[in-house]
């Protein structure tokens, strides 16, 4: 894992730019973060090491809800909810987890030349950019929670005999209470999820269901 940490840091150095320029945070709380992001970065907690989970979880100045209003809002990009979500299993193998982690993304599925990221981290350019060069092609971004990520990479290394579960720090800001359960900003398996506001419609993924590519 030590070897995606500059990944790490540049993907979190320029998420928290992206949060300032689209005024999503104030100056100072960024500062306040970043200066705990290098804290328990230096303890090699590599998975804890997340300036949106800070400034979420322990500094409480910004809502991961809002973050997805935005990306959703003003990046017209869609919603996945991989909680029963049906990986290719050829992409599954695949899979690097410690890539994953730092960029808080999973490269979920792939059709043709096309490939599907969900990530928490859309306003880091430095995550989009690692992986349009690491899987080529063209990629469908969908939009998730750190939560959801962290939920399945937790059962990708269960699935791997290994010992991947975080140990606190890397939860979402708010609930993701089973399939749809209220308070979630995201659909569960097969359900729909209510508009967000904005002009582009959330995308919900039925259970087993795939992301449409374009036309």
């Amino acid at each position: 894992m030590t070897e995606y940490r500059p990944l790490l840091m540049r993907a979190n150095r320029l998420l928290g730019s992206a949060l300032i320029e689209h005024n999503l945070v104030k100056f100072e709380d960024l500062e306040a973060a970043n200066e705990r992001l290098l804290e328990i970065a230096a303890t090699g907690q590599v998975r804890q090491s997340s300036v949106l989970s800070i400034l979420v979880n322990e500094k409480k100045v910004l809502r991961e809800e809002d973050v997805l209003h935005h990306v959703v809002d003003d990046h017209a990009i869609g919603v996945v909810d991989l909680r029963g979500y049906d990986v290719p299993e050829e992409v599954r193998k695949e899979m690097d987890l410690d890539a994953c982690w730092a960029t808080w993304s999973v490269p979920f599925d792939r059709e043709e030349d096309f490939n599907f990221v969900a990530t928490a981290y859309y306003l880091s350019p430095a995550v989009r950019t690692y992986w349009e060069k690491k899987l080529g092609g063209q990629i469908i971004w969908q939009a998730t929670t750190m939560d959801i990520i962290a939920d399945f990479l937790d059962r990708m290394h269960a699935e791997r005999g290994e010992g991947g579960k975080r140990t606190g720090g890397t939860r979402a800001p708010f609930a993701v209470p089973g399939a749809g359960g209220s308070g979630s900003p995201l659909p569960g398996p097969g359900g729909s999820r209510p508009p967000m506001g904005g002009s582009v419609a959330p995308f919900a993924v039925p259970a087993g269901g795939k992301p449409s590519t374009p036309n």
